[in-house]
């Protein structure tokens, strides 16, 4: 903490010394004027009933490498990214939901131009899809709304919008930037504008070797978004994306390990060439039909292919999914004097296919170290099934305003189908079905005590069904179902406010209570590899916090942003099934009541300074601060009664600090930039990630100082 204020100290330093610079319009966004759509309904952002961040533009504009979803989100309070690895394979949870999902995002639902990247059961497998470099703006709706999106919003909602806006007929922006550790990403982007038609395409490529040993990546980008508006009464969106991405996997480190070489890779990592490929393509549409000034239809569509492979110790897997979906809502919107009402019904619908198949692995000790896809695989089949999925949501929306005060209420019900077909077995044995369904509903109000201050309470409830990746993952054998899980639900309670001090303060803040019932948690066994991870239901758990986010101008040419959240997150009572009394599963029991869960410092921090030092040149300045947190939920692991040598339940916390400069200038007739940026500046030792392991393989080191450099042109 010393050298945290001892930071702040320059910052201010670096703040004070330039005084001639006029505020950044950018840098300011106006209470009453921001509406956001992430709770379904167009609200003002000062009448939102539930906690809200808004991620915009210029937020964006600082991102060092623009592919990674931590820096995307580093100043939204109450959100964690795990990001274990360097490129985009990350872990993602809003209060402590999903923070123990082996991969992708649990109960936190992801929209992309309106188009869902969640499955049926409501699992995000990654953020592949999104190139950081073409988002415009990013709606955080933090905290349980299964009252409006089902399963998928369990934890909360990213509600992300690509910026492909133009006034020229054609215009676009080439960006390149490179790096520590072999990093390049290249990015292309025309847009424009054409009586009736708006258009965008992009395209980018990525590559880098990561900051340890078998951890390179490469990545290609595709989007692709028109909007068509035949009339005044109707508009269409048409988007096409497609998405490949390679990742090595390194594994976690055990103490030994970690003490010896951070930068080393798991011993099994490199000889049976772990890693993960994604190929995927989306094609979706978008629309709103104005059918009267007050009545109007909003409805989406899509259709997703994905081919996926994933090779580990035990055995090399490989995943086709046909993944369509659609949706519709209605909206009225009345109007009585000082009385305003707003009325909506609609439905989601989702459905999904996955044939998986699982091949032995074996090493190759001879290996060389390279990015192929080589791997050896065996002729003994361990897994041959078939997953379908189908998900259906039906919801209602209503809000009324009448003076400084506004009430929404939304209620859900859904319900979801899932059905392996093991292929590998006959008869009845051969099919496992897991239904779960589940009314969940959302009361909200606020209250306007001025333009600049709002106050808002809310009650919601989270409904977090075993996911995809959940289900599929079965400790008693390669294949067929986990039948010991059942739902987990939740109850949250939260208070907030949100305004302004004077002209240049901006301030949201919201304290909540949240209970879950029959929560989960994750567990490793021995003689499965390094891929099978398993989950089970852990019993309840309380989680109390506080969300703080400020920005200020600290004179006409500098601007502070302060992200600040206080989680105290505990299980409270614990299940005993009796699957977990099998002596191989070293690390199963669940958590005792009392136990922190895994993955949840009590304090993060993240302060940001910008200085505009003339026209042309910004500085910005950034401390990330993370206290201690737990890494197991087995008891005996929790309380230090396994050899310390191997299990250590807590990890230190750390603190990063990152600078970047960057100098704009009109080169003819177009905007030109250059930047440097420095990551982890002080070189830091930290884990960016850590998780169960039985044989304590459980740490995933950061990188220390990283370096990257910019230009980008828009023309």
């Amino acid at each position: 903490m010393k050298k945290l204020i001892f930071i702040a100290l320059l910052f201010w330093a670096e703040v004070f010394a330039y005084g001639q610079i006029k505020k950044q319009d950018t840098l300011k966004v106006k209470l009453g004027e921001v509406v956001v759509t992430a709770n379904r309904i167009p609200t003002l952002l000062k009448n939102s009933p539930s906690a809200l961040s808004l991620v915009t533009q210029s937020d964006l504009s600082t991102m060092p490498k623009t592919i990674g979803a931590e820096e995307a989100l580093r100043l939204v309070p109450g959100i964690r990214v795990d990001n274990q690895h360097d490129g985009e394979r990350v872990h993602i949870s809003i209060r402590g939901q999903g923070i123990l999902t082996e991969r992708g995002l649990r109960g936190v639902g992801v929209f992309l131009d309106g188009i869902p990247i969640n499955d049926p059961s409501g699992f995000a497998p990654d953020l592949y899809d999104i190139d950081w470099e073409n988002v415009g703006k990013i709606e955080v709706l933090r905290g349980p709304s299964a009252g409006l999106y089902g399963s998928s919003a369990s934890a909360g909602v990213l509600n992300i919008t690509t910026n492909f806006s133009s006034r020229k007929a054609l215009g676009g922006v080439f960006a390149q930037n490179i790096g520590s550790n072999g990093f390049y990403k290249t990015f292309a982007k025309l847009a424009g504008v054409k009586d009736k038609f708006n258009y965008g395409v992009s395209f980018s490529k990525e590559n880098g070797n990561g900051y340890r040993n078998h951890q390179a990546f490469w990545g290609n980008k595709f989007y692709e978004k028109i909007t068509f508006r035949p009339s005044g009464k109707i508009s269409l969106t048409q988007i096409v994306s497609h998405s490949g991405y390679f990742q090595q996997n390194p594994e976690g480190l055990n103490l030994r390990q970690l003490s010896v070489n951070p930068r080393q890779a798991n011993p099994d990592a490199r000889p049976f060439n772990e890693y993960q490929k994604t190929n995927r393509t989306t094609l979706g549409i978008t629309g709103i039909y104005k059918i009267s000034p007050k009545q109007n239809i909003r409805a989406y569509s899509f259709y997703r292919t994905w081919n996926y492979k994933e090779t580990s110790n035990k055995c090399a897997e490989y995943r086709t999914y046909v993944y369509p979906g659609a949706g519709i809502q209605y909206n009225l919107n009345l109007g009585y004097g000082k009385i305003k009402q707003h009325l909506s019904f609609g439905s989601d619908f989702k459905w999904q296919n996955i044939k998986i198949y699982k091949l032995q692995s074996a090493p190759n000790p001879n290996r060389i170290e390279s990015t192929d896809e080589t791997n050896i695989e065996t002729n003994t089949l361990l897994a041959n099934q078939i997953i379908t999925q189908q998900s259906i949501g039906l919801f209602s929306i209503y809000r009324i305003e009448f003076g400084k005060f506004g009430i929404t209420g939304n209620i859900r019900y859904d319900n979801i189908l899932n059905e392996l077909n093991n292929k590998m077995m006959l008869g009845d044995t051969a099919k496992t079905d897991m239904n779960f369904s589940r009314t969940s509903f959302r009361l909200g109000t606020s209250y306007s005590y001025s333009d600049a201050l709002t106050f808002f309470a809310n009650f919601s409830q989270g409904f977090i069904p075993p996911s995809t990746e959940e289900l599929a993952a079965n400790p008693t054998g390669y294949s067929g179902f986990n039948t010991h899980l059942i739902p987990a639900t939740s109850a949250c309670y939260e208070l907030g406010t949100r305004g302004y001090v004077g002209q240049d303060i901006y301030f949201d803040v919201t304290a909540f209570v949240m209970k879950t019932q029959n929560d989960f948690f994750r567990f490793k066994q021995s003689g499965r590899g390094n891929q099978e991870v398993f989950y089970g239901n852990a019993g309840n758990s309380r989680r109390y916090g506080l969300e703080t986010y400020i920005s200020a101008y600290i004179n006409k040419n500098s601007n502070l942003e302060i992200a600040y959240t206080y989680s105290d997150f505990r299980y409270t009572s614990a299940t005993v099934d009796p699957i977990y009394t099998n002596p191989r599963y070293v690390l199963t029991t669940p958590p005792a009541a009392g136990q922190y869960l895994p993955n949840s410092p009590k304090h993060q921090l993240y302060v940001q300074v910008s200085c505009k030092l003339n026209k042309n040149l910004n500085l910005t300045l950034g401390s990330e601060y993370q206290s201690k947190w737990a890494i197991y939920t087995a008891a005996k692991a929790y309380s230090g009664k396994l050899n310390p040598a191997i299990f250590r339940n807590w990890q230190k916390g750390f603190n990063l600090f990152n600078a970047r400069i960057s100098y704009r200038w009109n080169l003819k007739s177009r905007k030109a930039e250059i930047s440097l940026s420095a990551r982890n500046f002080t070189g830091v030792s930290y884990m960016a990630f850590t998780e169960p392991d039985p044989d304590g393989n459980s740490y995933q080191p950061g990188p220390k100082q990283e370096y990257f450099a910019e230009f980008k042109i828009n023309f």
